[in-house]
């Protein structure tokens, strides 16, 4: 009897574990106007990256300080990238000069130094089943 109580609650327990789903901690930095939103995108395709697909998840908030924080939560385990814009007026898009370069902030995961849009690979990380955490410096 015990050993079947004893089997029974390991199963259950592995059942859990395998349901178990990640938590993604995103750490903003560098956020210098306290305006607008900033929005946050979760994706885990090259499609999604390119805004061809819905991204996995997104947020948005108002910018408190020059830090900001959010939380992805119930991932399964695998590689991702985040996209990151402050739309400091709130105009839904993300201004940019003459020249194209962008005149608000934004930021991508692993903060690669390109003077371009960062491909997915460029960007990609990994979430493991016990969740990570990642920073992204506004520029």
């Amino acid at each position: 009897m015990i050993r079947t109580i004893l089997l029974s609650a390991t199963l259950a327990g592995l059942s859990l574990a395998a349901n178990a789903a990640a938590e993604l901690a995103v750490n903003v930095h560098d956020v210098r106007a306290q305006t607008g939103t900033l929005r946050v995108a979760l994706v885990n395709t090259t499609a999604a990256w390119d805004g061809k697909a819905a991204p996995v998840q997104a947020q948005q908030a108002r910018p408190q300080g020059d830090s900001a924080h959010f939380t992805f939560k119930d991932l399964p385990a695998g590689d991702y990238a985040v996209l990151l814009t402050h739309d400091e007026n709130d105009n839904g898009t993300l201004d940019t000069n003459l020249v194209g370069m962008p005149v608000e902030g934004y930021g991508f995961s692993n903060n690669p130094q390109v003077m371009r849009k960062p491909t997915f690979d460029e960007a990609r990380f990994s979430v493991p089943a016990s969740g990570t955490a990642i920073d992204i410096s506004l520029r």
